[in-house]
Formats: C-alpha cells, structure tokens, sequence
C-alpha cells in the first residue's frame, strides 16, 4: 500500500509527469515487469535497477556541472543499458540499445527527432570508453556510467581487454578530478 502526500502527487505514478519521468518510469516498469528470470540475464535485475538509477542521478550532477541539457541527459542515462534490461544480454548492447531507446522516444511522442537523435547517439556510443569525442552528451554518458561502477568497491567488472581497462580508469580519474574527488589508488 501507497501512501500519498497531502496534495496526492507521488513521483513516477502521477498524471502530471515531466517526459522524463515518464521515460524513467517505463524502464523501471520494463525492468520489475520482465518475463527474463535471473538466470536468463547476465547481471541481475537488482543490480540492473542500483545501476540505471545510479548512472542517471551522476548524469544529472554532471549535467548541471557541464552545463549539458540536464533533461536529455537524464533521458540517456535512463535508456543507456535499455537492451540489457530488455534482452539480459550485453553482446553489442549499446548498438542494440540504440535502436531501442529510438523507438521508445519516437512512441512517446514527447521528443523532437534532433533530441531523439542526440539521446540515441549518446546510447549507441557509451560502450565506447576509448573513443573521446566532441559529443558532450555521449561524454557524459559514458562519463557517468564508469563512474557509478567505480563507487561500488574496489572491484569493476570484467574490461575484456587492458587496453578498455586503461581507458575506464583514464575517465574514472578525469571526473573524479573534475568533481574534486580523491583519486582511488586501487581498482581491479
């Protein structure tokens, strides 16, 4: 049971919602709402959700640090693992995600195609850590993504390469730095 606030607003359930809220909203439903069980997915859906909702609050406070359209931002973060949540799979998931997050932001009708167009860039391009680019939204994504992997202990997960090890922990230091943050000595 839900309680509601004086005024009866919840956030992500009521008719007033921004468009991104309502994007938000419907990935975590898509998420809670999925007929892949645990075993069927390559991560877990509670780490899926901690994920998702990580990386979207830290594209949120780069955003306003950056000075990048904090809205679009959000929307990214919220879809950039779309194809893992939907499909459970990593293997060419930002591609993948890419044609997802176009069709969800198309349906919604709630984005102009050159907003629809930066979001799905900047979701077809966050896998790619070593590419530096002059998108400041994807930037940020991939920003914000490595970030949030790095707060969860001294362990990231498997790079597939040193070579992407290099890079992720090149981007970790750099927004740590930019946020004045210590740098973390060890990272596996």
């Amino acid at each position: 049971m839900t309680s509601k606030s004086p005024s009866g607003f919840h956030y992500f359930v009521h008719d007033g919602m921004h468009r991104d809220e309502k994007l938000q909203a419907g990935v975590i439903h898509e998420l809670l709402n999925s007929d892949l069980v645990q075993e069927e997915r390559e991560s877990s859906v509670q780490w899926e959700l901690k994920h998702s909702s990580g990386v979207i609050q830290l594209a949120r406070l780069l955003a306003q640090k950056r000075g990048v359209d904090e809205e679009l931002a959000v929307v990214a973060a919220a879809l950039h693992d779309i194809h893992v949540i939907v499909h459970g799979t990593y293997k060419d998931h930002a591609v993948l995600g890419g044609r997802i997050a176009r069709k969800i932001l198309e349906n919604s009708g709630d984005f102009s195609s050159a907003e629809i167009n930066r979001i799905v860039r900047a979701v077809e391009n966050h896998s790619d850590k070593h590419v530096y680019s002059e998108d400041k939204l994807s930037e940020l994504i991939k920003d914000a993504d490595v970030l949030d992997v790095c707060l969860y202990g001294d362990r990231l997960y498997d790079y597939k390469s040193e070579r992407l090890r290099v890079h992720y922990m090149r981007r970790i230091g750099a927004v740590r730095a930019e946020l004045g943050l210590p740098g973390k000595e060890k990272l596996s």
